[in-house]
């Protein structure tokens, strides 16, 4: 009987919401997984699930049982961190969480060298602009841009990235150039935030802040979409240069005001203070601070 095996397979049906995808997760077959969870409530006595034909659904008891299950294999994954934390070993599953645009473009190429660097370690890459709670939703590290306040979270600078404004040639030779922070009044400005009464730019100039309050008619939650309204003509955008940097490179944005500079933010590596910090995530820690020690944005300025 392998009880560890069918507290996973219970936990992984619950997580996912059926068992084909269960198993899909575990790599396994459904009807393996079935008769583990079957397996479990027999031996317990008591049915854990209800099953009908469009959904599953906790009981009272599963419900319970599921919530002290999850507690004991994060306690099981927290003494094997103990151990490999002495050994120096990384081997295990790896719970990462990253912003989207920055895990797609700067994250999502590394992950291979880093695979193959530690073929011991799994990775679960999550990649949300929402701020993760890493203890609550079990997340091991996360990358975070952002400036770092006080927190319970331990962090580590692995790099930083400018916010810049830029338009296309294009917009600019529809619309004119501002010459001054003012002059972006008048102008199409491609929002990152949206705000009731308008937006806000913040830009720096030698002697403090400056602020322009602006209209937008584009509003999102997204760089990606920004950047490729500013690349379709649309208008002026504040983006990092992480993201915006190769396009001003090549000349398909052109900064704006260079006078005045965007918010500098850090790019941090953040994990939950432990007394043993893992093999695993001191391994990947090390590798995304070599690996950003030098970064690739930030020449187009």
């Amino acid at each position: 009987m392998d009880r560890f095996r069918e507290l996973e397979t219970f936990i992984a049906v619950v997580e996912a919401g059926s068992f084909v995808k269960a198993a899909r997760a575990l790599r396994t077959s459904t009807t393996a997984v079935s008769r583990l969870v079957q397996d479990l409530e027999t031996r317990l006595g008591g049915r854990l699930l209800q099953r009908t034909t469009r959904r599953l659904a906790l009981t009272e008891a599963g419900r319970d049982y599921w919530l002290r299950a999850r507690q004991i294999l994060a306690d099981l994954a927290e003494a094997d961190g103990a151990v490999s934390a002495v050994t120096g070993r990384a081997a295990g599953l790896l719970r990462v969480s990253a912003p989207v645009s920055f895990g797609v473009l700067h994250l999502a190429p590394l992950w291979g060298t880093f695979l193959a660097f530690h073929p011991e370690v799994a990775l679960d890459v999550t990649l949300n602009d929402r701020l993760v709670d890493l203890v609550e939703e079990g997340f091991d590290v996360a990358v975070r841009i952002a400036q770092m306040a006080d927190s319970s979270l331990v962090s580590r600078r692995l790099a930083s990235t400018r916010l810049m404004l830029c338009a296309s040639p294009g917009y600019l030779a529809t619309h004119g150039t501002p010459a001054s922070l003012a002059d972006l009044a008048d102008h199409r400005v491609i929002s990152y935030r949206s705000e009731p009464m308008g937006d806000t730019l913040t830009l720096w100039a030698a002697d403090g802040p400056r602020r322009i309050r602006t209209r937008s008619r584009l509003h999102t939650n997204n760089g990606d979409t920004c950047r490729a309204a500013a690349l379709d003509h649309q208008g002026i955008v504040l983006q990092p240069d992480f993201l915006i940097g190769a396009d001003l490179t090549a000349g398909r944005l052109v900064r704006l005001l260079p006078e005045l500079q965007g918010e500098d933010i850090g790019i941090y590596a953040v994990y939950p203070t432990r007394q043993h910090l893992s093999g695993k995530v001191r391994a990947l820690v090390e590798f995304l601070a070599t690996a950003f020690a030098q970064p690739s944005w930030g020449q187009g300025g």
